[in-house]
């Protein structure tokens, strides 16, 4: 991965390093070609204001260390020509030598501040990051026999976690799934987030059957959100729609226990349409405080080798587009059920973005499951 970022990174910084140069010769030139243009032009002429241009333009793209070289070559250009024309020690000289001089601080100052803001900016996003990694961890390509891709955006621009969540867990024998929606939207949703996934991961690996990794999961789920709630009302008000599937590694079936959430998607590998896997007996969302077991009844349908599996969240069925009609997932989807995971995932993605003119409204999350057949490690 190393390597491969760095053969990339290189054509880029010589991009970088090619539009530096660019930017640099037009002011360059003009701060050779003033004092030059002063010996043959009429002493009514003075191009002396293009230097304010030349040192406007460095700082635009530059920092302040060219931005000063810039201005300093600039005021030593307009010496020059004040020189060649005798009227350096002029009024008008004098004003435009302190006006250029006084501009050129301004702006090695201005580049300062911004790349300084662009530093901590950069620093930001690495802890964002950082930070959806530890929460939102990315999910494998593989969990058993079963082949995965997985995609989340944000309402919020640069946000890179918010309300939305899948997760995966490997079990004696099985793949687990699980994708979810809290409730509200972005960055004030995330120590929801936390709550849910924590209480997933902790429930998964205690090899007990689905209801009651569902029921573990209420539990603590109940309590967390009630930790993070500012009153009673507030707890009462917050909960989490969730869809939790098992895919048996030796059985062509996938076990679902829907908690509120939109049905997954299932595409045959022989069959070209998008079937809705709807939970005949559907269970409250998560935290609303249905702590009995028995009442997450999971439903059992076919899911054979070669079969796609697409769970998704309401940022995804419930976009709408300029004149406010909801994306139409399932018959897109059956256009690409054919598709390998990663292409299906990037066309649904790239679509949607184009259907809603780029404008989401709401978190996004998209996760394909493939059954392969193929053996891998827990």
């Amino acid at each position: 991965m190393t390597n491969i970022r760095s053969v990339a990174e290189g054509p880029k910084a010589w991009r970088r390093t090619a539009q530096h140069l660019m930017w640099l010769l037009g002011p360059l030139a003009v701060i050779v070609a003033i004092p030059v243009a002063d010996g043959f032009l009429p002493p009514d002429i003075h191009l002396a204001h293009l230097l304010d241009v030349a040192v406007a333009v460095v700082a635009f793209s530059a920092g302040p260390r060219l931005t000063a070289l810039i201005g300093s070559l600039s005021v030593l250009s307009l010496i020059v020509a004040g020189a060649e024309r005798r009227i350096l020690g002029t009024e008008s000289v004098v004003v435009e030598l302190g006006t250029l001089a006084a501009l050129s601080a301004l702006l090695v100052f201005f580049t300062h501040l911004r790349d300084r803001g662009q530093q901590k900016l950069l620093r930001c996003r690495s802890i964002s990051d950082a930070t959806q990694r530890v929460v939102l961890r990315p999910l494998p390509e593989r969990a058993g026999p079963v082949e995965l891709a997985s995609q989340y955006r944000g309402a919020e621009a640069d946000a890179c976690l918010g309300g939305d969540l899948y997760a995966v867990a490997r079990v004696s024998g099985s793949t687990r799934l699980l994708i979810g929606d809290v409730r509200g939207k972005g960055l004030s949703s995330i120590s929801d987030t936390a709550v849910v996934l924590g209480a997933f991961r902790a429930a998964s690996h205690r090899q007990i059957p689905l209801p009651q990794l569902v029921g573990h999961m209420e539990d603590a789920i109940r309590w967390g959100l009630a930790e993070f709630s500012g009153s009673e009302d507030d707890a009462a008000e917050r909960f989490v729609t969730a869809a939790i599937v098992d895919i048996p590694d030796n059985e062509p079936v996938v076990h679902l226990v829907s908690c509120g959430h939109p049905p997954p998607l299932l595409l045959h590998r022989d069959t070209p349409a998008a079937t809705a896997l709807v939970v005949p007996e559907p269970a409250p969302p998560l935290g609303l405080g249905a702590i009995s077991g028995s009442l997450y009844l999971p439903a059992t349908f076919p899911f054979d080798e070669g079969d796609r599996l697409m769970l998704y969240t309401d940022g995804v069925s419930e976009a709408r587009d300029q004149s406010g009609i909801f994306y139409p997932l399932t018959e897109r989807v059956t256009r690409w059920a054919d598709q390998e995971p990663e292409t299906l995932l990037h066309r649904v993605v790239t679509d949607l973005q184009e259907y809603t003119d780029g404008h989401l409204n709401d978190d996004m999350a998209i996760v394909v499951a493939r059954r392969d057949g193929k053996a891998a490690a827990a």
